[in-house]
């Protein structure tokens, strides 16, 4: 996948989820902004109780959306034989982006109101939710094979000398004058030489990754340590969401509500 098709894929994801918000807002918006009491005699009320057609179809889609993008990503992380099933990030990303929006679905099947033991699943999905969005940040603050697997220290550093040779024999760039704030006087020496702007492009990514391997190198170990705190968070809430989501269906199938079917 190139750049520009990965940033249209994330932008098509945040309009996804933004239209999905607009949408069920503005639809319903007098009915949740009612008092519980009070929404009997709203006209979309049939429509928009978690047990109506539009609400009760909220849920399990929502809850669909959630379960395909969690055990999705999971089987695409754990087991190798979808090692070349895509890059682990991207489906990080989607991942993301399913359970995001099943989220959103599932707040709006509520009504905005919960409370027993689906308020704890609920509280649950919003604290995996977040704790997602701040697994994802440090997920990408540690280097990565394309197949998802951590490098180590060490092929960090071998990478960061590739950069640092690559730099100086090809294009005499001086890696310490760089990290000096320096970079202006290098390009000069670049421009003189007569290169193309094509290999000029190409030099300031090279630097733009050479200082941001350096960087990593330097917060390597406390990116793996809160990566390992941040499990101890994760994963117990999404097991308990997970739970009461089942023990929830089994309720409401045991007292007859079945949407469409």
């Amino acid at each position: 996948m190139s750049r520009t098709i990965h940033k249209l894929s994330l932008v098509f994801y945040s309009i996804i989820v933004f239209i999905s918000v607009i949408v069920l807002t503005y639809i319903g918006f007098s009915y949740y902004n009612k008092p519980i009491e009070e929404r009997f005699f709203d006209p979309y009320y049939a429509l928009l109780k978690p047990s109506g057609l539009i609400g009760h179809g909220l849920g399990i889609i929502g809850s669909l959306l959630i379960v395909i993008g969690l055990f999705s990503y999971m089987i695409r992380k754990r087991y190798k034989m979808f090692a070349r099933w895509g890059v682990l990030k991207y489906w990080l990303e989607f991942h993301i982006f399913l359970c995001t929006l099943g989220s959103v679905l599932v707040l709006y099947h509520t009504t905005f109101k919960f409370g027993g033991i689906v308020s704890i699943g609920f509280w649950s999905m919003a604290i995996v939710w977040v704790s997602g969005v701040v697994g994802r940040f440090i997920y990408i603050q540690i280097p990565h094979t394309i197949e998802g697997r951590a490098l180590t220290l060490l092929e960090i550093q071998d990478y960061k000398k590739e950069l640092d040779l690559e730099l100086m024999n090809k294009y005499q760039v001086d890696v310490s004058g760089i990290k000096s704030g320096h970079y202006s006087n290098q390009k000069l020496k670049l421009l003189s030489k007569n290169i193309t702007s094509k290999e000029l492009k190409k030099v300031k990514q090279l630097i733009r990754t050479e200082k941001r391997t350096g960087n990593r190198i330097a917060r390597l170990d406390k990116m793996q340590n809160l990566f390992k705190y941040w499990h101890v968070a994760h994963l117990p809430f999404a097991l308990i969401m997970l739970i009461i989501m089942v023990v929830h269906i089994v309720v409401v199938l045991t007292f007859g509500y079945k949407w469409i079917f």
